[in-house]
């Protein structure tokens, strides 16, 4: 079984918990996900079966979306309510307007921490084990992208929030620095991920529904083909004798090509890749492989074979 499912992750289940459940459902041996979610959050992840799993470096770089809440008046040390306070507790809370502003001020490149307690990698350790071990560790910003961080309701010291933003950001230690910016600490409560890409949260499937309709055998259902992913690079129809190149891992040439189909203007992606990376497809409609064009030789190389099991002899 090959594809991919969205999964409705419930609270308190690790992404390796989710990951385990549905290769104990499915009776697949290679199962993994796109993208972790705390315990605590719930909602949209994306678990890959089979040979979709080579997609994993493109599909874990899109864009996610999230609703949530976090509370104002202390920090804790996990970043979320699962930990411990690390400040006193303060009633003295912003204005609506100043949080408004000051969640502005988060928009756009900016460079992240992350939380102490999180997988995030110090030599080659994460940093939950170093954290609980209370063990000194350096923490490393990354640089991220915040496309929006928005305001849906006030009601102190609760505030509701959406936002949008790059793959590698943690939306707890969003809630953090922004506690800190306002000067009156804050942790978060409660997170959703609505969306990845242009996958949405009312398009998911919860572990119960998976598990009954796989039981009666319409996977079909839940499960995204191969050829159905990454819809925003374009897509080029090869012949056979192409196809047997694109398999085997071959240059292929514009004799070899049938089609070029561009993607639709409505699928929106904020990766440059888009334009610089085909899916080939044989002429039954197979995915075949990720291509890069090399204008030099006037060719596609085949970088991403999809089924190195068809070699062709």
């Amino acid at each position: 079984m090959d594809g991919l499912i969205l999964v409705n992750k419930p609270q308190n289940l690790t992404s390796h918990d989710i990951v385990a459940e549905i290769r104990k459902l499915l009776k697949v041996r290679r199962v993994g996900h796109f993208g972790t979610l705390d315990p605590l959050a719930t909602g949209l992840m994306m678990v890959g079966l089979g040979k979709a799993t080579k997609l994993f470096p493109f599909l874990s770089k899109a864009v996610k979306s999230y609703r949530g809440v976090m509370r104002l008046g202390f920090s804790t040390d996990t970043y979320d309510s699962t930990g411990q306070p690390t400040s006193t507790e303060k009633k003295d809370f912003p204005t609506k307007q100043s949080v408004r502003k000051a969640m502005k001020k988060f928009e756009g490149a900016i460079e992240q921490l992350p939380p102490p307690f999180s997988a995030k990698k110090y030599k080659g350790k994460p940093l939950y084990s170093l954290a609980r071990a209370k063990k000194e560790f350096e923490l490393r910003p990354a640089r991220i992208f915040i496309h929006f961080l928005r305001l849906k309701k006030f009601k102190l010291p609760f505030l509701e929030f959406e936002v949008r933003c790059s793959s590698g950001t943690y939306i707890r230690s969003l809630a953090h620095d922004l506690g800190h910016s306002l000067g009156c600490g804050a942790h978060l409560i409660e997170l959703t991920r609505t969306g990845v890409g242009n996958f949405h949260l009312e398009d998911c499937f919860t572990l119960e529904e998976i598990k009954k309709l796989a039981e009666v055998n319409k996977a079909y259902k839940f499960l995204h083909p191969l050829e159905s992913l990454l819809p925003e690079f374009p897509k080029i129809i090869l012949d056979d004798q192409g196809s047997s190149s694109a398999e085997n891992g071959r240059l292929i040439f514009a004799e070899n090509i049938q089609k070029i189909i561009l993607p639709s203007p409505s699928l929106s992606t904020d990766s440059s890749e888009s334009a610089v990376i085909f899916r080939m497809f044989n002429p039954q409609g197979k995915l075949l492989a990720l291509a890069k064009k090399m204008p030099e030789k006037n060719c596609y190389h085949p970088f991403l074979v999809i089924d190195l099991s068809l070699i062709h002899i």
